[in-house]
């Protein structure tokens, strides 16, 4: 290599934003969620220079389906002064902005942080704390229902899966499902499930009262359960609609919702924003750019239900 293209190469790779970020003391975030750190969050934050053992340090810590532990958690995190917290649940979310008022925090995936609180508007959070919405807030409830009825024409009575535990899911419930139900003309009972074994007594009221289908909010605790609740929609004769894909992907009928990975890995945009200086008052949330319906025709034809084509060429994806 000749001795200008050499001298060239080196200003190049000094001047890379990789190369900057890797010198001088790593950079400390916390993250508190329910289980694992989701793989899609370490990517957008590794595409933008930030390695995990070379100029990041990650401290986790995780509920695991016990939420009376979370504030005791986010006081650990906030202890260790990290330059920024990540929290990808609800019930993670209001503990941890209750900790801190100067530690930034990114939320993933919480459906409305203004009914929440958390947040003063989408455009103008104010505050140490920004991230990502999972949904539009609006009618989308009676979106994935009036989907699910292509699916069960006639049915009349769909009972909804609901986490008591989630504040997102309690607002839902007192706002939005009454307001499908009116419009709709249809009745949905409400089931609850706050830990895995109720799962199966929620199920199973569903059943006993006689629905034609069932809408299952997602949560952590759903999305952890997703094979259980597919298993169990299929035991009771269930027709279910999920928010996410995991739960078709092992076996449950269809689901329609935000895309998650995406929204993880754009995660990885604020995280670097904000490590390199930008304040979480001045970063708007985003609210999701990909809605995915995916249809299990396998597990429809296990129900005894025939796919329209409308609903087919509108799937992003169709399992066989």
């Amino acid at each position: 290599m000749k001795r200008r293209e050499f001298i060239t190469a080196i200003a190049v790779l000094l001047g890379s934003p990789r190369h900057v970020q890797a010198q001088g003391k790593p950079r400390r975030i916390g993250f508190l969620g329910g289980f694992e750190y989701p793989a899609k969050l370490r990517s957008g934050i590794e595409e933008k220079g930030w390695i995990e053992g070379k100029n990041l340090i990650v401290d986790y810590r995780y509920f695991e389906g016990h939420p009376e532990r979370i504030p005791a958690l986010a006081a650990e995190l906030v202890a260790l002064n990290p330059d920024l917290l990540i929290c990808t649940t609800p019930q993670a979310a209001t503990p941890l902005k209750s900790a801190t008022a100067t530690i930034p925090i990114v939320f993933v995936a919480i459906a409305d942080p203004v009914a929440l609180g958390l947040i003063q508007s989408l455009s103008h959070p104010g505050g140490n704390i920004t991230g990502l919405a999972t949904f539009v807030p609006g009618d989308f409830v009676v979106k994935q229902i009036e989907i699910l009825r292509e699916l069960v024409p006639g049915a009349s009575k769909i009972a909804i899966l609901a986490n008591s535990g989630n504040p997102m899911h309690v607002q839902s419930l007192a706002e939005e499902v009454p307001r499908a139900a009116r419009n709709l003309g249809i009745t949905l009972p409400v089931v609850e499930a706050t830990t895995a074994e109720q799962l199966d007594i929620a199920f199973a009221s569903a059943a006993d009262q006689r629905a034609d289908a069932i809408l299952v909010f997602g949560d952590t605790l759903i999305n952890r359960q997703a094979s259980r609740v597919a298993a169990l929609a299929a035991t009771h004769h269930l027709p279910a609609m999920n928010l996410f894909r995991q739960f078709t992907n092992v076996g449950g009928l269809i689901s329609y919702g935000p895309d998650l990975a995406d929204l993880f890995h754009r995660a990885g945009g604020y995280v670097d924003k904000i490590l390199k200086g930008t304040k979480p008052a001045d970063l708007p949330v985003e609210q999701p750019t990909k809605f995915v319906l995916v249809i299990n025709v396998k597990a429809a034809k296990a129900l005894g239900l025939t796919v329209p084509p409308s609903l087919l060429v509108r799937a992003d994806e169709v399992i066989e």
